[in-house]
């Protein structure tokens, strides 16, 4: 077996090169055809800040859009598209806080995002939950997507306790259109962050929610979009997401030396404090595991 290993090892690398640049022509032409049109879409400052942030890390095989009523917060987030919601209804400063005022908007934006999410096979709509713009406008577009007939997954965050028991309200509002609007509502509540970033500033603790919220967008995106070892494709997402509900997701990282890298990763994922629930009762599981060549 040894020899055989040599032989595998020897031979990784060197492979001749062999080219038809016709049949490979031909196959990209195919590929491009059949390729996963992924969307995802930031509402409100929070979800523009994950946008901005999906953007500086840079993403595979999605568009990026982001949608606020703030004129000025949406001008400094780095995103290759924008849209400026409710410009009659707010004029550029903002939904107040108020949800009913985001959703307003989102409805006076229609036409612009039916634009958007034409012809999209996921869209991802992301915000935090508990302002006005995200939380009035998630669960409209969301369920503009999915009669549009793309698989809809919303990515959100719960407030602070300490942001207030308005906010929190806001929230479940926010969060109860949701369920009703998107196949899949994934929730990160912002106190079990805490738990992550313990004794640090509640400055610190915003950015490291909206870093979770970039990364699990990002992974759940090049699931499809990026070949693996164990390939995944859009068929194999949809039946783990169409209807789906709620959800959660537990994310985990070694930095070990050793075999057992991989398995600490997926310990550390499964007893995350953002895992609510005890995974054994899901009806559906999701993993992804990212390493390095030596994995």
């Amino acid at each position: 077996m040894n020899s055989m290993l040599e032989d595998v090892l020897a031979r990784e690398g060197s492979a001749p090169a062999f080219e038809d640049s016709r049949v490979d022509a031909e196959l990209e032409e195919m590929l491009s055809k059949m390729r996963t049109n992924i969307k995802i879409i930031g509402l409100g400052g929070g979800g523009c800040n994950t946008i901005g942030r999906v953007y500086n890390e840079g993403i595979v095989g999605a568009e990026l859009y982001a949608c606020n009523t703030d004129a000025q917060h949406l001008l400094h987030i780095a995103s290759p598209k924008k849209v400026l919601l409710g410009r009659r209804i707010t004029k550029g400063l903002g939904a107040g806080a108020l949800p009913q005022i985001g959703e307003e908007a989102a409805r006076e934006a229609e036409e612009e995002l039916r634009a958007i999410v034409q012809g999209a096979d996921i869209v991802f709509v992301t915000c935090g939950l508990g302002g006005g713009t995200g939380t009035g406008s998630c669960g409209y577009v969301a369920r503009l997507a999915k009669e549009m007939g793309a698989l809809t997954i919303a990515v959100v965050t719960l407030p602070f306790r300490g942001e207030g028991k308005l906010r929190m309200e806001s929230a479940e509002w926010g969060l109860e259109r949701l369920r009703d609007a998107a196949d899949t509502v994934i929730t990160i509540p912002n106190d079990k962050l805490l738990d992550l970033v313990p004794r640090q500033s509640l400055n610190l603790a915003f950015k490291f929610a909206d870093e979770v919220l970039m990364r699990s967008i990002k992974g759940l995106t090049e699931i499809i979009t990026k070949p693996g070892l164990v390939n995944l494709d859009f068929n194999d997402v949809k039946t783990i997401m169409k209807g789906g509900g709620v959800a959660m997701i537990g994310l985990g990282e070694s930095q070990a030396v050793g075999d057992n890298r991989a398995v600490e990763a997926i310990e550390e994922a499964i007893n995350s404090p953002l895992l609510e629930v005890d995974v054994s009762t899901a009806h559906g599981v999701l993993i992804n595991v990212t390493g390095g060549n030596d994995m």
